[in-house]
C-alpha cells in the first residue's frame, strides 16, 4: 500500500464562489484535480451545511473547457497568442485612445466574483494607470440603490447586522426576495427560525415557498413597494404605534415623512397594490409590536426605475418602528454575488475610492494620488451602462471586462451586442468561453478562486480568506497579475506587488472600514466584519448601535409611480425576471455541473393558470414572448406562485435570454436598469402551428 501514499487527498478550507453568504467548504483535492467538496462544520454562517450549488463547485472551475493561453481575435477567429503578443495588442490600443481622445474613452468592467484584492487593482489600474474614474461592476445592476439610498438615510449602504441574528429575531419581514432559492442556507436559517417559533412576513408579487410558509403574505401588484409602505406609515402614525423615543433621539425629519405618509390611507393603497386594507393593518400592527423585528429584501426591491426610493422608503419603515440598532433587527439587503459587497468596498464603481471615500472629495482625491503617486481624474466615471451608451456614441473606443457576462446579464441583450461590436478592442478576462468573451478581440486566461489567494466579503460585511487548493492551468494569471503587468507597460508602476496580502495590506492603510485587517487575523476567526479598526479590534457584528454613520438616521418622504411599462393593449402582461434554486447569474458555472442541469435543464416561463387558460396554454407548451425590445422563445410552466396579468422568467439561459426582452429605463440616481418590470405579450407557439 505505502507506494501510492502520494496519492492521498488534502482538503483545502476556502469559501464558496457563489452567493453572498460566504458558506465556508473544503476543497478535496488528489494529484492537483478537486475530486470533492464538503461543508466546514464549524463555520459560523453555513454550520456545516452547505446548498445544492455549493455542494457542485467543483464543476464550477473544471478544467474542461478552461481557456489557458491568450487568444486574439483574426478575420472572426480566436488564435493562441503569447502574454507579451497580447500585452502589446491591448496596450497599443489604450495608448491610442487615450492619445486621440482622452482617458475617458477607457471603461473597465471589474467583477463581483473576483477577489477584493482582484478589484481592488481594477480600480487603481483605471485611476491611476489610465486615469480615468470608468470603473464598475455589475452591483451597478443589483445593489446600487442599497447603497445610494441607505448611504443617505443611515450613511452606509450594507446589511446592517449579522446573519447569527435570524435566530434572535421574533419576526422575519422578507421584501422582494426568496431566500430559500438565492440564499438557500441562509433560508434554510429563516425556516429553522420559523418552526423554533419566529413569526414571518413576506411581501411579494409572488407566492413563493415562504409566503406559503408566512404568518402573513402581502401579494401586492408589480412595483408598488412605495405604495404599501407609506400605507404602512400612514396605519403606524394613525394609531400612535411609532416608536417615538427613538424616533426624537436619533433621527431627523419626522414632520416632513408624517406628511407625505398621510396622502396615503389604506383605501388608497389597497386600490393601487391589490392589498386588502385588513391585511395592511394587520402588518403594520405585527412590524411595530414585535420586541425584535429583522427585515431583509431583494431584487424585487431595487431593480425600478424608484429603486433608490424603494430603499429609502424600507429605511423610513424601520426607522419609524425602532427596528434597529439592535441585535434580531436592523435592514439586511441580500447581496447576490459572492464578492458584490467586497466590489464596492474596494471602490469598483465610478464615484468612489475603497471604502466610499468620495471621488468628488478633494481630500480623499489628495491622499489617494499621495499614496499612488499619481495625479487622479476628478470627475466621476461612467456607470457600466454609461459605458455601453458611450460605445454606440464612439466615446468609448476600448473596454476591459474582468469575467462578466454583460451580453446576458444587462437589460436589452441587443443594444449591449452592438455596443461592444462598435468599440475599437474588447478586452476579456476570462476563466471559459462566455458570450462577452466570444465578442472580444483578445481574451485573457484567469486563474479561478480556487487557485489563488485573497479575500471575500459577504452580505453581512464579513471578509473572509480563499486559498488555492490547485495550480491555475496552463498560462491562466490571477486578475490582479494581469492588471498590474499592463499598468507597467503603459508607464505606471505603482502595481507590482509581490502577492495578493501585499494588496490586502495596502487596502487596509486606505480603507478606514478595513484598517484592522490582515490575513493573520482573518485565518483566525473565519474571518472580520467591517468596520475592523482601532476602535473595534475584532470587528463589527452590528452596524448603528449608538449612532448612525451618518450621524442621525434621516426620513426622506417618497413618493410611488408606476414601473416605466405599464401593460397595455398590445403587451397586456407585466414581466419580471426571477432566479431559480438550482442556477446561478448568467449560468456560466453551475450549468457545467450535470446534477443542476438535470433539475432544470431550459429556460422557462411562469404563467398563472387563469392566463395560461385564456391562452390555452398546458405545462411545456411551447411559447414565444414579445417586448418592444425583442423576443424569445421558451415553455411554459403553469403555477400560481405568479399572479394573474404577471409572467416571469428566470435569466441564467443563454438559449432562452429574457434579457432580449428587458426594460432598460433607469433610476435616475444609480442608474439602475428595471429589470423587474416590463409589459409583454405571449403567443402560444402550439396553436399558431395546427
Amino acid at each position: 500500500m505505502g507506494s501510492h501514499s502520494h496519492n492521498i487527498s488534502k482538503i483545502t478550507q476556502t469559501i464558496c464562489p457563489y452567493c453572498g453568504v460566504g458558506c465556508g467548504i473544503g476543497l478535496r483535492v488528489e494529484q492537483d484535480k478537486i475530486i470533492g467538496v464538503e461543508p466546514l462544520a464549524n463555520h459560523p454562517i453555513s454550520q456545516g451545511k452547505l446548498c445544492t450549488k455549493g455542494w457542485s463547485t467543483a464543476y464550477a472551475v473544471d478544467p474542461i473547457d478552461r481557456i489557458t493561453t491568450p487568444l486574439i481575435k483574426e478575420n472572426g477567429v480566436f488564435r493562441p497568442a503569447s502574454w507579451d503578443e497580447a500585452y502589446r495588442t491591448i496596450t497599443e490600443a489604450f495608448s491610442a485612445a487615450i492619445h486621440d481622445k482622452g482617458a475617458d474613452s477607457l471603461g473597465i468592467i471589474a467583477c463581483a466574483r473576483a477577489t477584493n484584492e482582484d478589484c481592488y487593482a481594477a480600480q487603481k489600474f483605471t485611476r491611476a494607470a489610465l486615469g480615468t474614474n470608468n470603473i464598475d461592476h455589475c452591483a451597478r445592476i443589483c445593489h446600487s440603490p442599497s447603497v445610494a439610498g441607505l448611504r443617505q438615510t443611515l450613511g452606509s449602504g450594507a446589511m446592517t447586522n449579522a446573519i447569527d441574528d435570524i435566530e434572535k429575531a421574533d419576526l422575519i419581514v422578507i421584501f422582494g426576495c426568496d431566500p430559500t432559492e438565492n440564499h438557500t442556507v441562509l433560508g434554510g436559517r429563516i425556516m429553522r427560525a420559523k418552526l423554533a417559533g419566529a413569526k414571518l412576513l413576506v411581501v411579494d408579487p409572488r407566492l413563493t415557498r415562504l409566503a406559503r410558509m408566512a404568518d402573513l403574505h402581502l401579494q401586492l401588484q408589480l412595483g408598488t413597494n412605495i405604495a404599501l409602505i407609506n400605507g404602512l406609515l400612514n396605519i403606524i402614525f394613525a394609531n400612535g404605534w411609532q416608536a417615538q423615543a427613538f424616533l426624537d433621539d436619533r433621527c431627523e425629519n419626522e414632520a416632513a415623512l408624517r406628511t407625505k405618509v398621510a396622502e396615503y390611507p389604506p383605501e388608497r393603497v389597497t386600490r393601487i397594490t391589490g392589498v386588502p386594507e385588513a391585511q395592511l393593518i394587520a402588518a403594520a400592527r405585527m412590524y411595530t409590536e414585535a420586541d425584535c423585528a429583522l427585515l431583509t429584501y431583494g431584487m424585487g426591491i431595487t431593480q425600478y426605475t424608484t429603486g433608490t426610493n424603494n430603499v429609502i422608503s424600507i429605511s423610513n419603515l424601520t426607522l419609524v418602528a425602532g427596528q434597529i440598532g439592535r441585535e434580531g433587527t436592523g435592514i439586511n439587503p441580500l447581496r447576490g454575488q459572492n464578492n458584490v459587497q467586497g466590489a464596492c468596498d474596494m471602490g469598483a464603481l465610478p464615484n468612489v475610492f475603497p471604502g466610499y471615500q468620495e471621488v468628488a472629495a478633494p481630500a480623499s482625491r489628495d491622499k489617494f494620488a499621495a499614496a499612488w503617486q499619481q495625479q487622479l481624474p476628478e470627475n466621476k466615471g461612467l456607470t457600466s451602462l454609461g459605458m455601453t451608451k458611450g460605445a454606440l456614441t464612439g466615446d468609448v473606443s476600448c473596454m476591459l471586462i474582468m469575467g462578466e457576462d454583460p451580453v446576458i446579464t444587462d437589460p436589452d441583450q441587443n443594444h449591449v451586442r452592438r455596443a461592444f461590436e462598435a468599440l475599437d478592442l474588447l478586452v476579456v478576462i476570462e476563466l471559459v468561453m462566455t458570450e462577452t468573451a466570444a465578442m472580444a478581440d483578445v481574451i485573457l486566461p484567469a486563474a479561478a478562486f480556487s487557485e489563488k489567494q485573497g479575500t471575500f466579503t459577504n452580505c453581512e460585511r464579513r471578509v473572509q480568506l480563499i486559498q488555492p487548493a490547485i495550480p491555475a492551468p496552463g498560462g491562466a494569471k490571477p486578475d490582479w497579475q494581469i492588471l498590474g503587468e499592463l499598468a507597467s507597460r503603459l508607464g505606471y508602476n505603482g502595481m507590482n506587488w509581490g502577492n495578493a496580502e501585499a494588496i490586502f495590506d495596502e487596502i487596509a492603510r486606505l480603507s478606514p472600514l478595513y484598517q484592522g485587517m490582515s490575513y493573520p487575523k482573518l485565518a483566525v476567526h473565519y474571518g472580520l466584519q467591517w468596520p475592523c479598526n482601532d476602535d473595534a479590534p475584532n470587528g463589527t457584528p452590528l452596524l448603528h448601535s449608538k449612532t448612525f454613520s451618518r450621524g442621525k438616521g434621516r426620513l426622506i418622504p417618497v413618493n410611488h409611480a408606476d414601473p416605466a411599462e405599464m401593460p397595455d393593449e398590445e403587451y397586456p402582461l407585466f414581466f419580471t425576471t426571477t432566479r431559480l434554486n438550482f442556477h446561478y447569474g448568467c449560468g456560466s458555472m453551475t450549468r457545467k455541473s450535470p446534477l443542476l442541469e438535470r433539475e432544470t435543464p431550459h429556460g422557462i416561463l411562469f404563467i398563472n393558470p387563469s392566463d395560461a387558460q385564456t391562452l390555452g396554454i398546458k405545462p411545456q407548451t411551447k411559447v414565444r414572448i414579445h417586448s418592444r425590445r425583442g423576443e424569445v422563445e421558451t415553455r411554459a410552466v403553469v403555477t400560481d406562485e405568479v399572479p394573474a396579468g404577471t409572467v416571469a422568467m428566470p435569466y441564467h439561459f443563454k438559449e432562452a435570454p429574457c434579457n432580449q426582452l428587458t426594460n432598460n429605463a433607469q433610476d435616475p440616481v444609480t442608474k439602475m436598469p428595471e429589470l423587474k418590470a416590463c409589459a409583454v405579450r405571449v403567443t402560444n407557439l402550439e396553436a399558431e402551428t395546427k
